[in-house]
């Protein structure tokens, strides 16, 4: 008989209190960002729904998904690639596990401006994220277009905006939280969000983006993560084979249309 399940929509600072005893088979609780991770893990309910029950918990606001997980509120969560979680780990002083590599959002360049790169004006503001790796992604992509220059770093380390040593169109630069890149766009010349942020802002990277990153060898794939003791829980292994399976990389491809890219190959 299909387990019933449900979305929780959790937003700004709210607290979750959920006990901590569970009757067996208990759901598995996910934290996830409402696009698309929300979405791919209807798409797995649906299609597998009676032999894995999941509790989406979707999140937005100033709420902290890898918080949820350290204090035991959540069993696993699915919104983050590989970089910005060992910048968590790093602040928060724990180590999470990661059970698999599930799709890539390409970062991309916006602009109610400009129609092309080239007609972003000098002198405009640049929004970027203001979380560490993905100012340092941020920084990596306008580079790669040819708007700046930024000094030689360890592959690795985190660039920030004091290693920008070339900026020919004395671009302005401001750091904003990741999840109102989208409404900075009224007020400056190009910005740079996040694929998630960006398909939740109505935007379509793969045809509103004036650039994308390249998917092929990105180290940012979205991952899905749990605590370590939880590694092993069939329920997070069974997650990580459907998310990685053929069903899921097909969803995503039909879904998303090249905004969102399947790690597994076609």
């Amino acid at each position: 008989m299909p387990v019933s399940t449900r979305r929780v929509f959790l937003s700004g600072a709210l607290a979750l209190s959920m006990g901590s005893a569970r009757a067996a088979p208990a759901p598995l609780r996910v934290v996830a960002s409402s696009v698309p991770h929300a979405e791919i893990l209807e798409f797995v309910i649906g299609q597998f729904g009676p032999e894995l029950p999941l509790k989406i918990i979707e999140i937005s606001g100033d709420l902290r998904p890898n918080a949820l997980l350290r204090d035991g509120d959540a069993d696993a969560n699915f919104f983050q690639h590989v970089p910005f979680l060992r910048s968590e780990e790093a602040s928060m002083g724990i180590r999470f596990a990661v059970a698999a590599a599930v799709h890539i959002e390409p970062l991309g360049l916006y602009s109610r401006r400009a129609k092309s790169l080239a007609e972003v004006p000098a002198g405009g503001i640049v929004s970027l994220s203001n979380s560490v790796s993905n100012t340092s992604r941020g920084l990596l992509l306008l580079q790669a277009n040819g708007l700046i220059r930024l000094r030689s770093k360890e592959p690795g380390v985190d660039l920030t905006l004091d290693d920008v040593v070339e900026n020919p169109r004395k671009f302005r630069f401001v750091e904003i939280a990741p999840p109102q890149l989208p409404r900075s766009l009224d007020d400056v010349a190009l910005a740079v969000i996040n694929g998630n942020y960006a398909l939740e802002g109505g935007l379509e990277p793969a045809r509103d983006a004036l650039a994308l990153e390249r998917a092929e060898g990105s180290p940012y794939a979205n991952v899905l993560v749990t605590t370590e003791g939880l590694a092993t829980d069939p329920r997070v292994l069974r997650l990580a084979a459907l998310l990685t399976s053929a069903e899921v990389a097909a969803f995503i491809r039909s879904r998303y249309r090249g905004s969102v890219i399947p790690v597994r190959p076609a």
